[in-house]
């Protein structure tokens, strides 16, 4: 999966409008089941709502840190978080462009959009 890059585009997995909690139980369990496992990728691009998964605040925090210990990059986008107003509340990954994702979608191997 080295070569694997995932795109997380929503605060949390999927959407569900009746339980707004668990899209955020389910990013929580993905990052945690990703970081026991033997197969990381190698990157994960943050993008519209997506980006406030990597802000104080987030409870995915310490999951992505973690993550981004074992050597997994962590792209956000600069544009996304300007627009939210978030650019000085990045706790974890780099701060990139349109350019940075772009370039690691074309590295990979296989892109999974969450």
């Amino acid at each position: 999966m080295k070569d694997t890059v995932i795109l997380i585009t929503h605060y949390g997995m999927g959407s569900a409008s009746d339980v707004p909690d668990l899209p955020i139980k389910l990013i929580g369990k993905y990052f945690s089941l990703l970081l026991e496992g033997d197969h990381l990728p190698a990157a994960i691009c943050f993008y519209t709502d997506g980006v406030k998964l990597v802000v104080k605040g987030s409870p995915a925090l310490e999951l992505l840190k973690a993550l981004e210990g074992k050597g997994v990059r962590l792209i956000v986008c600069s544009t996304c978080l300007e627009t939210f107003g978030l650019t000085d509340q990045v706790q974890v990954g780099i701060v990139g462009g349109m350019g940075d994702i772009l370039e690691a979608q074309v590295k990979a191997g296989k892109v999974i959009s969450l």
